[in-house]
C-alpha cells in the first residue's frame, strides 16, 4: 500500500478498513485505484487511514489541510477513485478548502458529510 506525501499539507486520507474481513476490502481497493491514478507532480498527499467511523455508508475519505476547512466524505465505492482525484486537486487548490457541489464531479454530488474547521497553520 503506497502512501504519497508533498510538501503540499492538502491530504485525502482514505479509509482502508470497511468491509469484511474475509473479502478485499473495498476502503483498500479505492486507495490503490487512487494511488494508481496519482501522478508524482499531485498538490495532495495520499495516506491510508484504519477507520473513519462511517462504515455504514460505503468507503471513506477525509480532505484535509492546515487553515482549510476539512471534509468527510461518504457513500464512495472504489468506481469513485477518479472522481476523487479530482475533488482532491480541486480542494488543494481551494483557498478554504470548499469546493462547491457545482465543481465536483456528479458521482460526488451527494458525498459529503460533513466539515470541519480546519487548524491554523503552525507558527
Amino acid at each position: 500500500m503506497a502512501t504519497h506525501t508533498l510538501d503540499n499539507n492538502a491530504t485525502l486520507h482514505v479509509c482502508v478498513t470497511c468491509g469484511f474481513p474475509d473479502e478485499p476490502r473495498p476502503g483498500l481497493i479505492l486507495h490503490d485505484r487512487i494511488a494508481a491514478l496519482m501522478t508524482e507532480d499531485e498538490p495532495f498527499a495520499l495516506k491510508p487511514v484504519t477507520c473513519l467511523a462511517l462504515c455504514g455508508d460505503g468507503c471513506s475519505a477525509a480532505a484535509t489541510a492546515s487553515g482549510k476547512w476539512g471534509y468527510l466524505l461518504g457513500r464512495l465505492s472504489p468506481d469513485h477513485a477518479d472522481d476523487l482525484v479530482a475533488y482532491a486537486r480541486l480542494y488543494s487548490a481551494a483557498a478554504t478548502g470548499t469546493v462547491m457541489p457545482s465543481r465536483r464531479a456528479p458521482s460526488l454530488k451527494d458525498v459529503v458529510i460533513g466539515r470541519i474547521p480546519g487548524l491554523e497553520p503552525a507558527a
